[in-house]
């Protein structure tokens, strides 16, 4: 399996070993695409330790996580869920986006993330103890959040935090650099695209550039599509529709790349 790549910005590396040594539950806030899934792959690799990973939705439920019973030949099977699984193998349960989860789904997570450390499950009569090795992240993008998806304080208080953000620009050109192969000089233009759109004030984007679409825009470019149009594919047209601001976006690439 191939080695996980991941380029650190501050102690967030040892602020998570830290919590898993001591069995506290971690959030990990910050923008969409600035590394949060990335980060926790890269930290289940190095604890060697298994990962199971829920993109949380509005119509999760509590059997999504825990697991429910399904029909066999026959008769009735229980299968556990990924959370039940995590708990079981000692392993890294991380739901990624947790706000998007029902507020009745999430409370699931409560005796889990304070000192009981125990998953009950009522369906089959068994409470779980989560071993030592065990830990429960989430995480949220803080720009999302409104009155009605955010997490409960009888929740976010049973966790500690880290906030990310899109890393320096010398930094996110190493990441680029090491994600693709791309040479240092394309990187160094692409981070320079993505921090210009950061800064827009006139345009009115739901999402500014994340580090995963320069990624995405890096390997285009690596695979030999034109700098311009890999750009406009991976970055423009995912980050609006409108017209103006698509033409808007795309004067500023080509005078980037000297167009």
């Amino acid at each position: 399996m191939a080695k996980i790549f991941y380029e650190p910005s501050g102690n967030e590396c040892e602020l998570f070993e830290k919590a898993w040594k001591n069995n506290l539950p971690l959030l990990i806030k910050g923008p969409t695409g600035c590394g949060k899934t990335r980060f926790v792959s890269y930290m289940a690799d190095q604890l060697k330790l298994p990962l199971y990973t829920i993109a949380c939705h509005d119509d999760l439920t509590a059997s999504d996580l825990v697991g429910r019973h399904l029909i066999g030949a026959g008769n009735t099977v229980w299968s556990d869920g990924p959370l039940t699984k995590a708990v079981r193998e000692g392993g890294i349960c991380y739901l990624d986006e947790v706000v998007e989860a029902r507020k009745d789904t999430t409370v699931i997570l409560h005796p889990l993330a304070d000192d009981r450390r125990i998953l009950p499950i009522d369906r089959i009569g068994e409470t779980l103890k989560a071993p030592d090795s065990f830990m429960l992240v989430v995480s949220y993008n803080p720009g999302y959040q409104n009155f009605l998806k955010k997490l409960k304080p009888s929740t976010r208080q049973r966790f500690i935090s880290i906030t990310f953000d899109f890393p320096r620009s010398e930094q996110e050109e190493k990441i680029i650099v090491g994600e693709t192969g791309i040479d240092s000089f394309t990187s160094k233009q692409l981070v320079s695209i993505a921090n210009a759109i950061r800064n827009l004030k006139d345009h009115d984007l739901e999402e500014v550039v994340s580090t995963r679409l320069l990624i995405y825009s890096a390997k285009l470019i690596s695979d030999g599509v034109d700098p311009v149009s890999a750009c406009n594919s991976a970055i423009v047209e995912t980050l609006t529709d409108d017209l103006e601001t698509q033409i808007a976006l795309n004067e500023l690439i080509k005078a980037t790349f000297g167009r």
